[in-house]
Order: structure tokens, then sequence, then C-alpha cells
């Protein structure tokens, strides 16, 4: 059915309608109001047990905002035809408008559509969950909600990022949450006349004795590089991810305070300036 034919048959159900009398016709929309209570009611009594299933349940919490959205929607299209069933609107008629409305629609919002694709993607590969600290091109934070078009980060200075699922399945995404270790990586300086065995030792005691660095892997310390002022020795400890800030701020602290306390210099750039007399 076309849009003409469809408008035509709207005009005559409101002729016929009518013909009955006003009376007549506020019953019609009254029950029909009734029924639209009703179905709202129940539709808020669905997605409230929806919700509590989905908390109960073991499925991933990234998957939750897709699923109450799906349904949301579906249930919206259900409603509308019992309403438009119950004052006599034909619903297969409804539903042929509302699918070359769909059509012209979806012409239109080609970028949402975009985001709906990448956000199945998202859920295809599942490259992060709800809780994860992630780099999505320029922007990083925690994740908080996967939705059908967009995915919401909070930045650890409490900012809201809202990024179009579109550019997310596109972009390259680091998670530094997924893994249930993380390393942490030092690089610190020393004077040159300090020997590198006394320098590694140090290191190797400060990082074996904190409390949640892991002892396999085991710690790493080695001198790395020949600076113009210091030399260079990388600190490598082990930890488990919800550790990592904690352990590596520790370290530089406890680091310092055992250089201080075993007289190891940590040297500051230098330049010597020579004044020649004519």
């Amino acid at each position: 059915m076309d849009t003409e034919s469809f408008g035509q048959s709207v005009v005559q159900y409101f002729k016929d309608l009518f013909s009955g009398g006003w009376p007549a016709a506020l019953d019609t929309f009254l029950a029909a109001f009734v029924t639209l209570v009703a179905c709202l009611m129940i539709k808020k009594l669905i997605l409230r047990g929806l919700d509590r299933g989905l908390d109960r349940g073991h499925l991933d919490q990234s998957f939750h905002g897709f699923i109450r959205s799906g349904t949301n929607i579906l249930l919206w299209a259900v409603i509308t035809i019992i309403v438009a069933e119950r004052v006599g609107i034909n619903a297969m008629s409804l539903l042929a408008l509302l699918s070359i409305a769909g059509l012209a629609i979806s012409l239109s919002v080609q970028n949402t559509l975009s985001n709906l694709a990448g956000g199945l993607a998202i859920l295809a590969s599942h490259p992060f969950k709800v809780g994860d600290y992630v780099v999505i091109g320029s922007n990083a934070g925690y994740i908080r909600e996967i939705g059908l078009v967009y995915t919401k980060m909070t930045t650890l200075d409490n900012r809201r990022i809202v990024v179009p699922n579109r550019i997310v399945a596109d972009a390259e995404v680091i998670n530094y949450t997924a893994e249930p270790i993380r390393r942490v990586d030092l690089i610190v300086s020393a004077a040159y006349d300090i020997p590198a065995e006394t320098v590694k030792k140090t290191l190797q005691e400060v990082m074996r004795s904190h409390e949640k660095v892991l002892s396999d892997p085991a710690p790493f310390a080695r001198l790395t590089n020949h600076g113009e002022s210091a030399l260079e020795y990388a600190a490598r400890a082990w930890c488990r991810t919800p550790d990592y800030w904690d352990v590596y701020h520790d370290l530089l602290e406890q680091i310092k305070e055992a250089f201080d306390r075993d007289g190891i210099s940590i040297p500051f750039p230098q330049m010597e300036v020579s004044i020649k007399k004519d």
C-alpha cells in the first residue's frame, strides 16, 4: 500500500468514526487511551524485570545497553500496533507506511546506521567491556556504557566523552585492563662514578620488597643507556593490573629514598662555560 492510498483510508476511517456522533468517537478514543496507559505500564514492568534479570545473570555488562535498547524499541512497535488496532486502524496498512517511512529515514540517517553497525561490530569483536580503561584514538578513559549508537567514556579527571560507534569500530583501541597483570616500566638515572652493580642491586631490593610486586615474572633491572650526564637504568616490575598506579608511584618514591640511603647520586645536566680573554 502506498502513502496516497493509506491517507485515503485514514480519511475514510475518521469519516466512519464520526458518523456515529461524538459520543461513539469519544468512547473509541477513551478506550484507546486506556489501552495505551495499560501498555505503557506493562512495558515499564517488562523493562524493570529485564534489568533485574540482566543484573542477576552472567551476561557481560557490555551487552546490557544493547539488549535493553533493542527491547525498548520492539515494545514501542508492539504498543503502536495494539493502539492502532484498538482505534480501528488497519495495522497492516500502518506497517506498510512505516516501512516506506523507514526507508526514507534510513537514507537520511546513514551515520546513525553506521554507528549501529559499529556497535554490533564492537560486541562481536569485544575489544573492551564496561569498566575497562582504554585509549580510543585520542580519547582515554573508563568505559561506562556501550550503547546502540554511542560508547560513553569517563576520563580520569571525570569528564564524559561520547564517541560514535563507527569511530570506535575503525579506531585503534588500547585496552590497559584487559589482562590480569601489567608491567611497570621505569627509567632512572645514576652518576657515572657509581658502579652499575650497586645501582642494579638497589633497584632489585626496592622492587622485591614491595608487597604488590609479583615474584613471577621476576623484577628486572639493567643498564640501558649511556646518557650525556648520567647512566640510565631500566627497572621493570610486574603487578596485578588494579595495582598498577600504586606500584608505579610507590617505586618512584622508594627508589629515590633508596638512592639517598645508599649514596647513589642522580646528576642533572651540566654545562661548562669557558671565557677567553683577548
